[in-house]
């Protein structure tokens, strides 16, 4: 029976069920299954073997598929990088391309409208173009290359595209060196965008009764663990403003790491560098790893796909690792307009007029969809993309320093040629956007930190939106890199971050952010110490460590406040957690039962002072609040007698979420069955087809 591979594929992409299609086709499950897996085996490259491309580039696929890619020539070199990562994920290239500029609906419909207006809004498209006219003729010359390989993939696959292209039924376009700037463009915003967490404190600011309440809703966790300890750096300067503040973030498991140990501390008796990225997981992951060698490289680690580039990684003289340091690089400004003349927005004492444009969003299936973005002197008025819990507190508009001019993917080669750690440090001065946090070593036993990025000097750093009319809140300057957070060789002998507050309050200028709790950073704190000499071995034990530090600290305080209640029927709970560890085992129930619990005890806590439309916003911005009211209420969030009464509530609603999740038989609430990572595909909630192409975690 001859099959209609191309037609099969797109029915099924277009929503037609399995069984619909194998019914036309006359095909049975059976035979449906071995057409489906010979459809997806015969669009995976070999992982394994070489391969010569048309540029005098070789790539070598080792036998877990990870590329080497050799050449004497720049442009050759990235001419493989880059046919390489085609070779391995081409529709993702073309996902992320379509993402930063806003033409996902084109293939994807309506669903993707709001992702492709936060596109337009910001001008990514337009930032990268201007971006690539900046740059150097060394980093274009390597941008072109890179793109040439891309594009020889693309015409070598013919018409056996992966097989996303077949489903959604269309072709990727030619690739250019934009479009991999414009990817970058987009991460830049993925890491420094969040403006949930601007307008939650607005929307604290403008519900809670008075300032000691506010203050208490900003507090964070474990903030004495910093990067950069007291002692490392000058006084602050007289002239600097208040000091920043930091919103909580619940998801105490989420967020990255990494350390550097120094010689004196190794078996080695050289540095040991550790780093370990927690991006949102999928399916397609966002990094790709290489390995990079001739014309200058002899490069190995991972970058971000559809850039060419390490931003993690290992040269034959330094090794390196990021965190996202989360320091803040934009502000939400609260615009006053003209009720008599739309369009004017006050400044200064003067209305000024906004700059308006459109774009045009071509939709799959339906009539485009135009967009008009008004622009002030403060950035584009963002009302359509700020969380709608807000949407009454516009007109606002958006500072952001990506508008900047940029030119990231420059420093992250120079970083990948360094031969010293003072090279690589000096790498990342041109760094503008995102602000990372770079721990490094070098083969002469030089460790170090550098915070990169440019942050802005402000005349305060209160949270919540600044008034878009007051010259007094403008950007005017931003921090040199000589005096961003900085550690060269400190004598304990060791650096860390973990999204954790960066330095001390009283730093020489004010840093802001939505730095996570520092418990991570407590704990690799005091694992470091806790040996004399390190080696691979205890920093792989570090990195796979499961101690819970904030239920270490918290569960004494709960269990007062349990027993404190009506607490006979729960004996079975309160000896589960008084016997627990505080390690997220899987076979762990005192693990279930401690998350599922704080995930409802965040909630209790934002219910106690915001109404039920703020409550699941303010309760995933509250794990700094809620920590500290399982042992004390300093600032009288609760009523009276309260805080036990919404801590037994807690516990019930945890006792019934497990109950039907799991069932009644306690001892099976592991952690392990709860807890399951789903490898997500990003088509995954458009139809049966596509749900195939994700994977299922183990726990």
């Amino acid at each position: 029976m001859k099959i209609n591979d191309k037609s099969l594929l797109k029915k099924l992409g277009a929503g037609d069920s399995i069984e619909e299609v194998c019914s036309a086709a006359g095909l049975s499950n059976e035979q449906f299954e071995k057409w489906w897996s010979t459809q997806l085996a015969s669009r995976v490259p070999s992982s394994q073997g070489s391969r010569t491309s048309s540029a005098n580039a070789e790539i070598l696929r080792n036998k877990w598929g990870i590329p080497h890619i050799y050449a004497e020539r720049d442009e050759d070199l990235f001419f493989g990088y880059g046919y390489a990562m085609a070779q391995d994920r081409l529709w993702q290239l073309d996902y992320l391309r379509r993402k930063a500029m806003g033409q996902l609906s084109e293939v994807l419909g309506p669903s993707s409208l709001e992702t492709d207006t936060i596109s337009h809004t910001l001008g990514l498209t337009q930032l990268a173009e201007a971006e690539v006219r900046r740059m150097s003729v060394r980093t274009r010359t390597r941008l072109d290359a890179f793109s040439s390989g891309i594009n020889e993939f693309m015409i070598e696959s013919g018409d056996l595209l992966p097989i996303e292209f077949d489903l959604l039924d269309y072709s990727p376009e030619s690739w250019t060196s934009r479009d991999s700037v414009a990817i970058w463009a987009e991460l830049r915003w993925y890491l420094t965008g969040r403006l949930p967490i601007i307008v939650i404190p607005e929307l604290a600011k403008q519900t809670l009764d008075n300032d000691e309440l506010y203050k208490a809703f900003l507090t964070g966790e474990a903030e004495n663990e910093s990067i950069v300890a007291k002692g490392m750096y000058p006084a602050r300067h007289s002239n600097i403003g208040s000091v920043g503040q930091t919103v909580s973030d619940s998801s105490e498991g989420q967020g990255s790491n990494n350390w550097t140990i120094a010689g004196q501390l190794t078996a080695s008796g050289l540095p040991l560098v550790a780093s370990d990225p927690h991006i949102a997981f999928g399916s397609i992951s966002c990094w790709y790893e290489a390995h990079l060698s001739g014309a200058g490289f002899n490069v190995a680690g991972t970058g971000y796909a559809g850039v060419p580039g390490l931003l993690f990684g290992r040269n034959e003289k330094v090794a390196w690792g990021l965190t996202n340091n989360i320091c803040a690089q934009r502000d939400l400004y609260k615009e006053k307009e003209n009720p008599e003349k739309p369009g004017y927005y006050l400044y200064d004492g003067q209305w000024e007029q906004a700059v308006k444009t459109t774009a045009t969003i071509t939709v799959k299936g339906q009539s485009p969809v135009t967009r008009t973005i008004r622009r002030t002197r403060n950035g584009p008025i963002v009302d359509e993309i700020i969380p709608e819990a807000a949407s009454h507190t516009g007109p606002v508009s958006l500072r952001w320093m990506g508008e900047d001019p940029c030119d990231e993917i420059s420093s992250m080669l120079d970083m990948n040629r360094a031969n010293t750690a003072n090279e690589f440090r000096k790498a990342l001065r041109p760094w503008i956007v995102p602000t990372f946090s770079f721990v490094f070593a070098d083969s002469e036993g030089h460790i170090g930190y550098q915070a990169s990025g440019r942050l802005p000097i402000k005349k305060d750093w209160d949270r919540g939106y600044r008034p878009g009319w007051d010259p007094e809140h403008q950007w005017n300057e931003t921090i040199r890199f000589e005096e961003m957070p900085s550690i060269t060789d400190p004598s304990n002998g060791w650096i860390r971050s973990a999204n954790n507050r960066t330095a001390p309050e009283d730093f020489p200028y004010p840093l802001s952010g939505v730095w996570s709790s520092g418990y991570r950073a407590q704990r690799i704190r005091e694992m470091i110490e806790s040996e004399a000499t390190h080696t691979r071995e205890t920093v792989n034990e570090m990195q796979m460590d499961v101690v819970a530090q904030r239920a270490v600290d918290t569960i004494p305080g709960l269990l007062q406040l349990l027993t404190g209640t009506n607490a006979n029927n729960l004996d079975e709970e309160i000896n589960i957690l008084k016997n627990w560890d505080g390690r997220m085992s899987t076979d762990s129930v005192g693990a279930s039962l401690f998350e599922v619990f704080f995930a409802n005890w965040t909630e209790e806590v934002a219910a106690a002072r915001f109404p039920a439309n703020l409550v699941p916003l303010m309760a995933g911005a509250s794990s700094g609040l809620s920590t500290e009211l399982l042992t004390k209420d300093t600032s009288n969030w609760f009523p009276s007698g309260e805080r036990a009464k919404s801590a037994r509530r807690a516990m019930d609603k945890t006792i019934d979420n497990l109950s039907k999740d799991v069932g009644q038989d306690k001892s099976k609430w592991n952690w392990g069955t709860i807890h399951k990572v789903h490898l997500y595909h990003p088509l995954a909630q458009m139809g049966p087809i596509f749900s195939r192409l994700s994977r299922g975690g183990q726990g």
